[in-house]
């Protein structure tokens, strides 16, 4: 009878220990599936959307990675280039060229540049590097390249503005006002601008427009003017006579409002006198036809009478 007891006790506890086994596996089982459930009732969409979702996923990866591949191996380029081949054999070429805004350069240059590309595909012509090309050219300031279909190249030019003549190495070259080289002129084509001689005195041909800006009826007057020492300016009227300036900005502009001023009270151009030196701030020097150089205080020389009752003296010194 004691082990009929150790039995039953014992299967009662084994029934027990198999029973919360199973119990708590099966709880733990239902336990996981709910919390999966929950998850999916709580998102939006339905579980065959996420589904399809799922699908179109592993779709795309696999498509991203053969665009990969065709990458690597070149296939984009050589598909873009048959169907640039394919357009021009359609008729959509670069045939003609519409050029706008030309008024002063040749034509020339840009219709070869504009024909002259390796590839004339309108799907496929570089028009960042037409334009490059365009901005090479001296005249062009500034161009806009579009396409006409199906056959036309549109070329707008904004072409600089000529400013200046440049003689420099024997050379005669039409400049803009911040120095550029437009194109070459031959002395008996001389255009009516003025003449700016010497080395880098194209790039200073600004600094001239500000500097005569000061004196505004002196400006049509002036023939010319010569950058010296790359550091001054001897001007040249159209009556013949030149005028020396001092260095600097501010002591050069001073000087030729006061000399605008003595030709406005005294006529001093026109009456054949060869010189002015006001590179001296105290002093005014002019030389004369025969040679002869004379000079007085900036002060009286502002209040004479032309260039009467002025007292001799030696030149300046050139430069």
């Amino acid at each position: 009878m004691a082990e009929a007891r150790i039995r039953r006790g014992g299967t009662a506890r084994l029934s027990s220990a198999k029973g919360r086994a199973t119990n708590g596996g099966r709880g733990r089982t239902l336990k996981r599936q709910s919390s999966l459930d929950r998850l999916i009732e709580w998102l939006p969409i339905s579980e065959a959307t996420l589904q399809r979702m799922a699908s179109w996923a592993i779709v795309g990866i696999f498509g991203a990675i053969v665009i990969a591949i065709a990458i690597f191996m070149g296939l984009p380029g050589l598909a873009r280039q048959q169907a640039a081949d394919l357009a021009a054999r359609a008729g959509f070429e670069v045939d003609k060229v519409e050029v706008r805004g030309v008024e002063r350069m040749d034509e020339l240059p840009v219709y070869n540049i504009a024909l002259g590309q390796v590839d004339r595909s309108m799907l496929s012509l570089d028009l960042p590097r037409v334009r490059s090309e365009m901005l090479k050219l001296g005249w062009v300031k500034d161009a806009r390249i579009s396409r006409r279909l199906p056959d036309t190249l549109v070329v707008d030019i904004v072409e600089r503005d000529p400013v200046a003549v440049w003689q420099h190495g024997g050379q005669l070259h039409l400049i803009d006002v911040s120095g550029v080289v437009l194109q070459s002129v031959s002395a008996s084509a001389m255009p009516d601008l003025p003449l700016v001689v010497g080395p880098n005195a194209n790039r200073q041909t600004a600094g001239l427009n500000r500097l005569m800006e000061n004196a505004p009826a002196l400006k049509p007057m002036l023939a010319g003017a010569t950058w010296v020492g790359n550091r001054r300016w001897d001007l040249r009227f159209q009556s013949g006579e030149t005028l020396s300036l001092p260095e600097g900005d501010k002591d050069s502009a001073g000087a030729l409002v006061n000399f605008a001023r003595m030709d406005g009270v005294n006529r001093l151009l026109g009456r054949g006198i060869v010189k002015f030196d006001m590179r001296d701030p105290d002093r005014f020097v002019l030389r004369l036809p025969q040679g002869q150089v004379e000079e007085k205080p900036m002060h009286d020389a502002a209040k004479d009478d032309g260039a009467k009752d002025v007292a001799t003296a030696t030149p300046g010194e050139e430069g």
